[in-house]
């Protein structure tokens, strides 16, 4: 009787912390998260279409499947191929923390939410995905039992109990006697010892015990944390040898428990819910906010389990009573071969690896170049108030927005620094700048996200860092969190006040900089910078629903954005003109983006995707996603950028911090921001041919929701996107360009690349404008324009104004540039594509219009001009009218004439300098070697379906 009343003392103890979590409102608040806005007020949900969607859970598996079979690519270099074991391992842990986690707890619920893409309830939907899991874990064993014993054989050698030697045995004892058992404490559970809290995440030895008077005890010693769990044996430069501490401990075992004698032995591990509404209880008014996110913290460690793992042998007896302790069906217990979190120790062996071997191991090193769009001699400001900054990471280095920061903070013309931050680098010289800043007296305001889901405690520190150094320190809205990436610096001079925005599609970090694919946008528009400020001041009011130009933001703003650009192309499709969307993403699971692209689809839209993760949607289901084209890339770095480009010429063309996922979209504050520069335009278009091009990290969705491995024709070269851009960053740095090394890093990069062809990637195309093809060809027309038909063109583009309109913007173009300095960027006014159906329910733009611009209430349709022309003569080029211009004006590129059609211009105040380049993508790099079998920018406009 004392037993059990034990541990029902310590079940309710342990519901104590997480009461609220399970009453039966705080369920139904959590289940809103898994039914959008839409469903939650349609009644004719229940009658969706779920013959082209799949599971948001099962998609997420086979994402994972893949990354694991970067684990079985033997052009992988080994030692890495065992970091994707171990990414797979990490990425399954957070998914039961979170996603199995939130579905366990919706299981409680009387009347269980269906989910949009699949209509299961959470108890189907645990139910098929824990059937899916035995065979991938299993996979995961396979994998990593082959590849450790390649790296045996190449000096890294992790030693079975078995292979101990008798001086291995002496080291063991050492180690543990010195370091290990004055810190452990073992544990028997009986009556007077009752079953312990098993800490999310962490190790534990456990055993069968048997004693004198008592049999099939169950002992428990937690695995010291504050120990690093590679413990070295004798070993020689050639060959580093080791065993783990769990391993070390199970060696000793035997003195542990006294007069017990273990008969049996497993390391387990427990993984616990961690989905855990931080603003679930609400904030007592007088509470600080990071004080109540510390609490949070805390709760988590005690929350229900979701999943057991065991390594080893433990008797049945023993594991059924450690499984129902923690109240968990046989279905979630995990038994592997393997060690457990491979996360915590694979990536310390890194520096562990014998220097013979390390080249064949690992990836060649490299360092993220800087940005041939800067001077990294210069002042970063005159160059952003110069022209648009777009930097690429990782290839390209963060360091001019770093130095942009860092002059900013001790500059007198700054007066304000407004940021942004979701998740920080634990030593962030960003953070540093804001702090010297707010030293020197700027004011600096930090919106710090707390709810950074595993980045919480870092972001509280960081915040109680920023405000004792003076900073002002606010945080997120209940409910919404700030995924946005957003920073503002405001500067006041002679010359009035000017700002420059900083926008980017990942976090202000300097550590992911160097491992996530993203794009970081630095302008000076002024258009661009009247939203940012607006934004900053909504935040600050804690309205959600504010009205900006040039900005989308969610939760209201961004969606309708992408709905728009897709009804705009459905709608010229239907009229028989060609259209096409782009659309780049970590993960799609919003319904109605969904729906909208297989509208979209059946309309004879050209859709392609690039989905790095979770993808909801199946490609080629007859009558609703024919002639989708769905790719994934898993590759050296992750990608992380999201692109939204609408049009066969790409007239409009947004980077966001959003996915296409219901919680982005709806339930946090995001941005989406247009590229109007047109050389950033071009570098987004390039790097995104690229990718579609790669057949050798790339998959291609299938109808059944799986992904496939491309099959190239045997002639046809391997395009890897990522070592290309790779090549492409050192080529493009002026110091690097005729360095012998870099040529071979090209040829590395694809082994159909001549060493003395690399110069050909500095050449890579840009934007064009394509005709149908004659005699297999693509025919290409461009042609150069004057800054003020520049103008006139993009406020055309962008649905803004007529003539008079263009007129009075190229009046008030920006001061031309001296000669030898690149071009100003043009100014347009506010995108506007919406379809013509939805213009008369759309507010009036004039509304969210700056106070000194114009905008007309209804946008004018895209003229003719924007489209790809037919097949014959090129339309006659209008003359513009000489005005007085200030100076000569270097002209942009936008399209090239065959040299036979080009004609003379006769304004004399403009002077025009001609580039030539190829007329296709495909053509510059077919001169090195490579083809493509998708184009972004490629021949669309009379393409049969």
């Amino acid at each position: 009787m004392g037993k059990k009343k034990k541990k029902k003392d310590k079940t309710t103890a342990a519901d104590s912390t997480t009461d609220f979590e399970h009453t039966e409102a705080a369920l139904e608040k959590r289940a809103a998260k898994y039914v959008s806005a839409k469903d939650q007020k349609d009644a004719h949900a229940k009658t969706r279409d779920f013959s082209y969607t799949q599971n948001r859970e099962v998609s997420w598996l086979r994402f994972d499947n893949r990354v694991l079979d970067e684990a079985f690519d033997e052009t992988v270099p080994l030692f890495e191929r065992l970091k994707f074991v171990s990414i797979f391992g990490s990425n399954l842990d957070e998914w039961f923390m979170i996603r199995i986690g939130g579905l366990s707890d919706l299981t409680l619920l009387k009347h269980q939410p269906r989910e949009n893409k699949s209509n299961q309830t959470p108890s189907e939907q645990i139910d098929t995905v824990l059937g899916m899991l035995p065979d991938l874990i299993a996979r995961q064993g396979r994998a990593f039992a082959s590849i450790e014993r390649s790296l045996a054989d190449h000096g890294l050698t992790r030693v079975a109990s078995e292979d101990l030697t008798d001086a291995d045995r002496a080291q063991i004892k050492r180690a543990y006697d010195l370091s290990i058992a004055p810190i452990i404490s073992p544990m028997i559970i009986d009556p007077r010892h009752p079953f312990p809290n098993l800490r999310n995440g962490n190790l534990y030895v456990t055993c069968a015990l048997d004693g004198e008077d008592e049999k099939g005890l169950l002992g428990i010693v937690e695995v010291p944390t504050s120990l690093g769990r590679v413990i070295k044996l004798p070993s020689t430069e050639r060959e580093y040898r080791y065993i783990l501490m769990e391993d070390a401990m199970l060696e000793m075992l035997s003195g542990c428990f006294g007069d017990y004698a273990p008969t049996a032995s497993a390391v387990i591990r427990v993984t616990r819910n961690a989905d855990i509404d931080p603003d679930g209880e609400g904030v007592e008014e007088e509470e600080d906010y990071r004080q109540h996110m510390k609490k949070v913290l805390k709760r988590r460690q005690r929350l229900q389990p979701v999943r057991l793992e065991v390594e080893g042998y433990l008797p049945e007896e023993q594991l059924t009573e450690v499984r129902e302790r923690l109240g968990l069906t046989s279905k979630r217990v995990f038994q592997t071969d393997m060690p457990l979190d491979l996360d915590g120790y694979v990536y310390g062996l890194e520096g562990k690896i014998p220097e013979a071997f390390r080249p064949s191991l690992v990836f060649d090193p490299f360092v993220p170049q800087v940005s041939p769009m800067v001077d990294a001699s210069r002042p970063m400001r005159p160059q952003v108030e110069d022209h648009d900054v777009l930097l690429t990471y990782p290839y390209e280095s963060m360091s001019p927005l770093l130095q942009l920061l860092r002059e900013a903070s001790g500059d007198d013309a700054c007066i304000s620094i407004k940021i942004t931050l979701y998740r920080v680098a634990k030593r962030s010289k960003l953070c540093e700048s804001l702090i010297a800043a707010s030293e020197n007296g700027k004011e600096v305001t930090v919106l710090m996200e707390l709810r950074a889901r595993f980045d919480e405690a870092n972001n509280i520190e960081w915040a109680d860092r920023l405000e004792q150094a003076g900073c002002t320190v606010i945080y997120g809205q209940e409910g919404f969190k700030v995924h946005s990436k957003i920073c503002q610096i405001t500067y006041h001079d002679e010359s009035g006040i000017s700002r420059i925005t900083c926008l980017g599609t990942g976090n202000f970090n300097e550590k992911t900089a160097k491992l996530y694919s993203d794009f970081m946008l630095l302008t000076a528009h002024r258009g661009i910078a009247e939203d940012g400020n607006t934004f900053f001041r909504n935040l600050s009011l804690g309205n959600l629903k504010g009205s900006y130009s040039y900005l989308g933001v969610a939760p209201s703003g961004l969606k309708p954005l992408v709905m728009r650009g897709l009804n705009r192309e459905i709608g010229r499709a239907r009229a028989g003109e060609p259209a096409q969307v782009f659309m780049k993403m970590n993960s799609l699971t919003d319904r109605d983006v969904i729906d909208k692209i297989s509208e979209a689809c059946c309309a004879g839209v050209r859709v392609m995707l690039v989905i790095r993760g979770i993808c909801c949607i199946k490609a080629d289901i007859p009558h609703k996603t024919e002639g989708l084209i769905a790719h994934q890339i898993v590759g050296r770095f992750l990608e992380h950028a999201r692109v939204y480009a609408f049009g066969v010429d790409t007239d409009i063309l947004y980077l966001s911090s959003a996915d296409m996922m219901t919680r982005n979209t709806e339930r946090r504050v995001e941005i989406a921001y247009p590229v109007l520069d047109p050389a950033c335009k071009e570098r987004v278009i390039e790097f995104v041919n690229l990718q579609l091009a790669d057949n050798v990290k790339a998959r291609r969705l299938t109808r059944e929701g799986t992904w496939g491995k491309l099959a190239p024709a045997p002639d046809e070269p391997r395009i890897d996107a990522q070592e290309l851009l790779l090549a492409k960053a050192y080529l493009q740095t002026e110091e690097y360009a005729d360095a012998a090394a870099d040529a071979s890093l090209v040829a590395k990069a694809n082994p159909m690349l001549e060493a003395d062809a690399s110069q050909t990637l500095q050449a890579l195309p840009r934007i064009g404008r394509y005709e149908v093809d004659v005699d297999g060809e693509p025919q290409v027309r461009t042609r150069i324009v004057t800054p003020r038909e520049f103008v006139r063109e993009e406020c055309q583009i962008l649905g803004i104004g007529g003539e008079s309109h263009a007129a009075a913007a190229a009046s008030h173009a920006e001061p031309a540039p001296t000669a030898g300095e690149a071009p100003a960027p043009a100014t347009p006014t506010a995108p506007n594509h919406m379809s013509s159906a939805e213009k008369d329910e759309a507010p009036s733009p004039a509304e969210a219009a700056p106070n000194d611009e114009h905008v007309p209430a209804a946008a004018p349709e895209v003229p003719a001009a924007s489209e790809p022309k037919p097949e014959g003569k090129p339309a006659p080029q209008p003359e513009p009218k000489p005005e007085p211009q200030p100076a000569p004006v270097d002209a942009r590129v936008i399209e090239e004439e065959p040299p036979s059609e080009r004609t003379s211009r006769g304004d004399a105040q403009t002077t025009s300098i001609e580039i030539r380049r190829p007329n296709r993508f495909a053509v510059a790099l077919k001169l090195i070697g490579l083809g493509f079998a998708e184009l972004f920018t490629g021949n669309l406009t009379r393409r049969s379906r």
